[in-house]
C-alpha cells in the first residue's frame, strides 16, 4: 500500500458475485515456497507486522545466508525473503523456528493480522490493540478448523483510528467511541458489536462462520467476499455461532475506513520511515534493529514504525535517512509502488522497478498515488483511487487512472521519460 493514500472504502449490504476456485490456495508461506525467476520465494507471516529485534536479526541473517541478501514487505506487513536455492526448505524452517517464527506449522500460512501500527504509541487511538493481536493469534493457532482458511484471509485490527480498517479484510475488528468493538465482515454495510474483551475470539468465531458457510454452501472460495451468502446472511451465522459461544452481540450500521498509513517522522513515542518499494538491504534492516527500543513494527503501506522509549528519535531518524530509507513526509516516494518485474518475475514485461525509480521527479507533491506493474495481474496493486502504469505486451506502458466514481482515462507511454507528460493527460 502507499502510505499517502487516503480514501473510503464504500461498502454494500451484499456481497459481491461468488468467485469458484478451480484449484488449490498457492499462497507462498516459510514451508510452502513459491518459485520464482530469481529463485525460491518465503513469505515470512508476522501478525500485525510485529517482531523482536531478535527476530528481525535471525530474517536479515536467513536473507543474507540463504536468500538475495534484502528484506522484502509485502502489503501486508509481512517479510519475504527472495532468491532461495532448491534444497533450503528444511534449514529455513529450522531457523525461523528457533526465533519464534514459526509458531504453528499447520497455520503459518494463515496468521496473516494487519493491526493499527501506532497503536499505543501516539495516543490516537481509542486503545491498544496489542492484547487484541496477541489473544487472535494464539486462538487462530489453537483452531484446528482455522487451518481451512486461504493462505489469502485476513484479519484487521483497528484501534479506532480507521486505518486498516479500510484494508478489505475478511474480518474487521474496530475499537469504537463508545467503549465496545465493531466486528465487520469483508464489504457488508454492517457489523456486529462485541465486548472488547470477547473481540479476539469474535473474530476467529467469523472466521469459522466462513469456513462452515463455504462448505454449506458448496462455494470453493478463498475470501468474505467471494461467497455466494449476502452480507446479511453470514452475518446472521456469525450471530448464531457467536450466541452458541456466549458471546453478547449487537447488529449496527458499519463506520466507514481510509488506507492511510502513518507518515516518515517522529510520531508520540515512536518513530516511522518509509522503504523505497517494499525492498531492504541488509545495511538498512540492522540499523533498523539497532534504533528499534525492543520491537519492529512493520507496515501494510511498506514502512517500519519503531517504538522509541528512552532513545532520541530525531538522532535516530537521521541515522536512518543517511541510509536511504525515507523520513521526509514530502518524499515522492511515498506515492510510488511496483511489483517485483523482471528479472524476478518470469510474467513481468519490464523492469519496473528500475523504470518507476527512473521516473520519480515526474510525480506530483498533490497528484494521485502511482503504482507500476509488469503485468495485467497488478500484483501487489494498493487499494484507493490511483494511476496504475502498467507494461504494455508489445513495450512501452500503459497508464489508467482507477478513481472511485470516475470512468478510467487511459494514455500510452512509450517512454519512462515521458511519465510527466502521460500523466498530464489523463489527470489534467
Amino acid at each position: 500500500m502507499l502510505a499517502a493514500m487516503s480514501t473510503a472504502v464504500p461498502r454494500s449490504s451484499t456481497q459481491a458475485t461468488a468467485v469458484p476456485r478451480d484449484r488449490g490456495d498457492a499462497c507462498p508461506g516459510t514451508l510452502r515456497l513459491h518459485a520464482a525467476d530469481d529463485g525460491a520465494l518465503a513469505r515470512v507471516r508476522l501478525p500485525g507486522g510485529v517482531l523482536t529485534v531478535r527476530q528481525a536479526r535471525t530474517l536479515v541473517d536467513v536473507a543474507e545466508r540463504l536468500g538475495d541478501g534484502d528484506l522484502h514487505l509485502t502489503s501486508r506487513g509481512n517479510a519475504q525473503v527472495r532468491g532461495l536455492p532448491d534444497g533450503c526448505a528444511g534449514e529455513l524452517a529450522e531457523l525461523l523456528d528457533a526465533a519464534g517464527l514459526l509458531p504453528s506449522r499447520g497455520h503459518e500460512r494463515v496468521r496473516n493480522i494487519v493491526a493499527s501500527p501506532l497503536s499505543g504509541l501516539d495516543g490516537r487511538g481509542l486503545l491498544d490493540v496489542r492484547p487484541w493481536l496477541t489473544a487472535l493469534d494464539a486462538a487462530l493457532c489453537a483452531s484446528e478448523a482455522a487451518r481451512a482458511l486461504s493462505g489469502r484471509f485476513l484479519f484487521a485490527l483497528d484501534d479506532g483510528r480507521g486505518d486498516v480498517a479500510g484494508l478489505d479484510a475478511d474480518v474487521t475488528v474496530r475499537a469504537t467511541a463508545d467503549g465496545v468493538a465493531e466486528l465487520a465482515l469483508g464489504a457488508a454495510g454492517q457489523a456486529l458489536h462485541v465486548g472488547v474483551a470477547e473481540a479476539a475470539r469474535a473474530a476467529l468465531v467469523a472466521a469459522e462462520a466462513f469456513l462452515e458457510a463455504a462448505r454449506t454452501s458448496g462455494d470453493r472460495v478463498w475470501r468474505v467476499d467471494e461467497l455466494s451468502l449476502s452480507g446479511d446472511e453470514l452475518l446472521d451465522a456469525v450471530g448464531r455461532r457467536l450466541r452458541t459461544e456466549g458471546i453478547r452481540h449487537e447488529r449496527r450500521d458499519r463506520a466507514t475506513g481510509r488506507t492511510a498509513g502513518p507518515p516518515p517522522g517522529v510520531l508520540g513515542a515512536g518513530l516511522s520511515v518509509h522503504v523505497p518499494l517494499g525492498r531492504l538491504s541488509a545495511h538498512q534492516w540492522r540499523e533498523l534493529t539497532h534504533v528499534a527500543a525492543g520491537e519492529l513494527r512493520l507496515t501494510p503501506w511498506r514502512g517500519v514504525v519503531l517504538p522509541t522509549h528512552g532513545t532520541d528519535p530525531d538522532e535516530s531518524l537521521t541515522r536512518l535517512a543517511a541510509t536511504g530509507l525515507v523520513t521526509d513526509p514530502g518524499s515522492p516516494w511515498l506515492r510510488v509502488g511496483a511489483c517485483i518485474g523482471r528479472p524476478g518475475c518470469a510474467k513481468s514485461r519490464e523492469d519496473v522497478r528500475t523504470d518507476a525509480a527512473e521516473a520519480l521527479d515526474a510525480i506530483e507533491p498533490n497528484g494521485l498515488p502511482l503504482y507500476w506493474s509488469g503485468c495485467e495481474r497488478r500484483c501487489g496493486h494498493p487499494r484507493g483511487d490511483r494511476v496504475d502504469v502498467v507494461a504494455a505486451p508489445g513495450g512501452g506502458y500503459l497508464l489508467s487512472t482507477a478513481v472511485s466514481g470516475q470512468k478510467p482515462r487511459t494514455a500510452s507511454m512509450d517512454d519512462p521519460a515521458r511519465l510527466a507528460t502521460a500523466l498530464a493527460a489523463i489527470t489534467s
